[in-house]
């Protein structure tokens, strides 16, 4: 069993910056693959980083130099840095796991993980 519980979210003003948490607890080890995943309401679930065990990471393009994955595995947390937030960045956000590797050569695929939070809610406002 793997919980993993968001924290952070909430309404910022555009050009703002928002620090994402994500706990992960039960079976899950260092070398898990974790990722932040986005959606809207009636839009499919978007992959928006990634990062391996090893530290190597992934990003969708339209969070390129904007967001930074990085994650603490003696605590289990990932973390989600985001600056520059645009009104398009206004999502439900979820954090993943897998025990597989990580696909580098694209943003993060939800058919690719296994575990998933309940989400945080990130809103973008001018």
């Amino acid at each position: 069993q793997v919980l993993l519980v968001e924290s952070g979210g909430e309404s910022v003003q555009v050009g703002g910056s928002l620090r994402l948490s994500c706990t992960a607890s039960g079976v899950i080890g260092s070398s898990y693959s974790m990722a932040w995943f986005r959606q809207t309401p009636g839009q499919e679930r978007e992959g928006v980083a990634g990062i391996q065990s090893d530290g190597a990471t992934t990003y969708a393009k339209s969070v390129e130099g904007r967001f930074t994955i990085s994650r603490d595995n003696a605590k289990n947390i990932l973390f989600l840095q985001m600056s520059s937030l645009k009104p398009e960045d206004s999502a439900m956000y979820y954090c993943a796991a897998d025990p597989r590797g990580l696909r580098l050569d694209r943003a993060p695929a939800q058919k690719d993980f296994l575990h998933w939070g309940q989400g945080t809610q990130v809103t973008v406002s001018s």
